[in-house]
């Protein structure tokens, strides 16, 4: 998921679907909850994928390359990015890609509230149209210890502050995840802490590398990507890169975070990229490039610290790195 890295200990339940359940939608997703990955060997993904209309921004892609967001290492292949994912609301496993089709994503409503001058609530694809959109290659770096590189399309995510006009108390950007059981499989795990919520301070937000992405490859976003609109902060390790965003807020509070709340221990807040500081179960210093299987060196913030390292001046007693 590309953007939310599940931890290693996390289990998937396995669990049989009688047959009188299969021509009911609603029941196997109430049943299957996060067997998933037994889907394909039971020949079921095909009743429950909605066909995949086009996005109603489509139109908009492919967008201009902002060649001052170049990258050290070739891209990575589109069948790897596209159907290696987490995304958590459609199953633990990496290949909910034919799940994720069942999202409806137009009309897509982005409700945008807090400390801002008027709350709204907008249609994605209407404020995708109106946004600067341009397309920037970023390193992506999961948790686990995997990394692509990938071409992004979308806008800076200082145009949707710009936006939605938050007041001078506002801190933080807490940003949440569509939760959707009819079309949502994954929320049947009901230990989690639904909906998805991550957060930037007002300061990494409006960052020049801070980007809303609504696009990949050239083209919309796919629905296993986080369709329509997702964060992408390329200096994080991938699990702050929240997808299919259907609600923004802006806060004087720190959020706490899906994994931090899960396991605080492990995942913190900041989630910078830092090679000398390990997962308590693995080490970050390498990292596995998807589709090659290569181990490369893990580089600090991922290697934007020309960037952001500015931004964590004076934050020694924080726990920035996880």
């Amino acid at each position: 998921m590309l953007t939310s890295c599940p931890p290693s200990w996390y289990l998937p339940e396995h669990c049989a679907t009688d047959e009188t359940v299969f021509h009911n939608r609603r029941r196997i997703i109430k049943t299957l909850g996060l067997g998933t990955a037994l889907l394909p060997a039971a020949g079921l993904i095909a009743p429950l994928a909605r066909a995949a209309a086009p996005s109603p921004s489509a139109d908009l892609y492919p967008a201009k390359r902002n060649s001052s967001y170049a990258l050290d290492r070739p891209l990575t292949d589109e069948k790897h990015a596209l159907n290696y994912v987490n995304f958590y609301e459609f199953g633990s496993s990496k290949d909910v890609a034919p799940l994720a089709q069942s999202l409806e994503i137009a009309p897509w409503q982005l409700r945008i509230d807090g400390l801002v001058e008027q709350e709204i609530t907008v249609d994605a694809h209407d404020l995708i149209r109106k946004m600067p959109l341009e397309e920037r290659l970023y390193r992506h770096r999961c948790v686990e210890a995997w990394s692509m590189a990938v071409p992004w399309s979308g806008f800076a995510m200082k145009a949707l502050l710009d936006f939605a006009k938050p007041l001078s108390s506002a801190r933080y950007v807490v940003m949440e995840t569509l939760a959707d059981e009819e079309t949502m499989p994954g929320l049947s795990a009901f230990w989690y802490p639904w909906p998805y919520v991550e957060g930037l301070t007002i300061e990494e937000a409006t960052n020049e590398l801070a980007f809303i992405g609504t696009g990949i490859y050239g083209k919309a976003m796919p629905k296993q990507n986080g369709a329509p609109i997702r964060l992408v902060v390329p200096w994080k390790y991938g699990f702050k890169s929240i997808k299919s965003i259907n609600r923004i807020t802006f806060s004087d509070q720190r959020p706490k975070s899906f994994w931090e709340q899960i396991q605080g221990r492990e995942y913190g807040f900041w989630a910078n990229v830092n090679p000398e500081v390990s997962h308590p179960r693995w080490s970050q210093a390498s990292e596995r490039v998807l589709g090659t299987n290569e181990r490369v060196p893990t580089l600090l913030y991922n290697g934007y610290g020309d960037q952001v390292a500015h931004l964590y001046t004076g934050l020694k007693d924080e726990r920035l790195f996880m």
